[in-house]
């Protein structure tokens, strides 16, 4: 099986939370780490799953630059598709999430797990979700 792990990360955050899928996922797929810039629509077909990651920014929106573009132009391809959405944020209440997920939802995506979220680093509660959530991928 082979996992794309595409994610941003500001402050290293969201960072923390990809290497702990990532090191979930260690001896049961093949992960490939992407960073968004170089992932697009054209590389969903060399995938089995999809580990999104994203912070909260401004007011609760996906990364504008980089990130945003990049998902917007998948978009249109995630039907079907087994997906997991992971991500931190330092204020707000997880509009940024919700948001998110509704999106997915709408394009027909699997999400395999509900998304995870930690404010600020990850914490304990976030690691077990996102170990769980590397594990539904499988």
């Amino acid at each position: 099986m082979k996992i794309a792990l595409v994610f941003y990360s500001g402050t290293g955050n969201t960072e923390a939370m990809a290497d702990i899928i990532r090191n979930g996922l260690q001896g049961k797929a093949e992960v490939s780490v992407i960073d968004p810039a170089s992932f697009g629509p054209a590389d969903l077909d060399s995938y089995d799953a999809f580990a999104f990651g994203c912070p909260a920014m401004g007011q609760e929106v996906l990364e504008e630059d980089v990130f945003e573009p990049m998902f917007a132009s998948i978009e249109g391809n995630l039907k079907g598709k087994k997906i997991i959405l992971f991500g931190s944020y330092g204020w707000g209440d997880g509009e940024w999430m919700r948001n998110w997920e509704e999106r997915c939802n709408g394009d027909g995506a699997v999400l395999t797990h509900s998304p995870v979220i930690a404010n600020e680093a990850p914490d304990e509660t976030a690691e077990a979700e996102l170990k769980e959530a590397a594990d539904s991928l499988i």
